[in-house]
């Protein structure tokens, strides 16, 4: 589903890091995300557009192709 909607700890678990970490990055404007009623949560789209912008980003300051 091209709209799916994840939980704090479904994008914890999806990038690997702890919960506590993935509320600090969410509050903090690091990762793309929105509360609803209190709860942060997450387009998995939006996600992994965050993901493949922070692997370019690497890439293209490695110097390497």
């Amino acid at each position: 589903m091209a709209d799916e909607i994840l939980t704090i700890r479904e994008v914890a678990e999806l990038l690997k890091i702890n919960e506590k970490t993935a509320y600090k990055l969410a509050s903090a404007g690091k990762i793309p995300g929105f509360k609803v009623g209190g709860s942060w949560r997450f387009q998995r789209q939006e996600i992994a557009n965050w993901i493949k912008r922070k692997v370019e980003e690497q890439q293209g300051g490695s110097g390497g192709a």
